[in-house]
């Protein structure tokens, strides 16, 4: 177990009474690319007079690992090597909605699509980039780690309060929501909301205002060491978690209970 704290004046662990935690890779994982790319070929093929999917199974899987290998799927991979006419987007990505579309449709177009004349119509339709776009912020394209429910629940229960922190381009309440992860919440801070992104230390002096508790006393908890590490800056305590498949972290957050105990 590590914990890391802030500059000097910074608490014991023994002292934390409020714990912020990421969203992707802490609380919740998107899914994998080809699970992500099927589901949005058959929303893409769902549309009233769309021809049946020309696409083979060795046709998806080699599109699929060509959209991985791009960064295209928010939340997975990040790319191998970020396109020149994209730099300043990928730094800019989650301070602002517009940004993090423009980022990820043009990562995604940047892998030839098979039969473009299927999803890349022209005129106002919606292409398949689009479809994946919109997909990947449905509450079915994400899944909650198995300890998440639980390490919230108890945490709510001891009267300790809890937030959410995150560097994104869109509204995640809904994915919460949905998977009941909301009801423990005290607090929601997501980065484009703010333009600001972390590791930005007025971003996290802003969480802890929102959570009611002094930076000192809080807890992050987060997949990024140099994001959510960050907060060390502003004197709160960081407990790093790993951005396992969820299949293969079962308690990965269960440790943050015996922090603040």
């Amino acid at each position: 177990m590590t914990t890391t704290h802030g500059a000097p004046g910074s608490t014991a662990v023994g002292a934390i009474t409020g714990v912020l935690f990421d969203f992707s890779g802490t609380l919740l994982r998107i899914e994998p690319a080809e699970s992500w790319l099927r589901a949005s070929l058959a929303t893409f093929h769902a549309a009233p007079g769309t021809a049946p999917c020309p696409l083979t199974d060795a046709e998806i899987a080699s599109f699929a690992a060509a959209l991985e290998q791009a960064g295209a799927l928010p939340g997975g991979h990040a790319p191998a090597a970020v396109p020149d006419a994209l730099a300043a987007l990928w730094e800019l990505r989650d301070r602002d909605a517009r940004h993090h579309r423009a980022l990820f449709t043009g990562l995604a177009r940047h892998v030839p699509l098979p039969h473009p004349e299927v999803y890349d119509p022209p005129g106002a339709a919606p292409s398949l980039y689009d479809v994946l776009y919109a997909r990947h912020m449905t509450p079915d394209a994400w899944q909650p780690y198995p300890d998440a429910a639980e390490v919230l629940s108890d945490l709510h229960r001891r009267g300790i309060p809890t937030g959410l922190l995150s560097n994104i381009g869109w509204d995640l309440r809904p994915v919460l929501r949905a998977h009941g992860l909301d009801r423990h919440l005290t607090a929601c801070v997501l980065s484009f909301e703010h333009t600001l992104q972390k590791p930005d230390p007025r971003l996290f002096t802003l969480a802890c205002r929102e959570l009611g508790v002094a930076p000192p006393h809080v807890l992050m908890v987060g997949d990024d060491r140099t994001a959510d590490g960050g907060a060390t800056a502003v004197g709160c305590a960081y407990f790093p978690v790993d951005p396992l498949p969820v299949h293969r972290r079962p308690e990965g957050l269960r440790p943050v209970l015996e922090l603040v105990d």
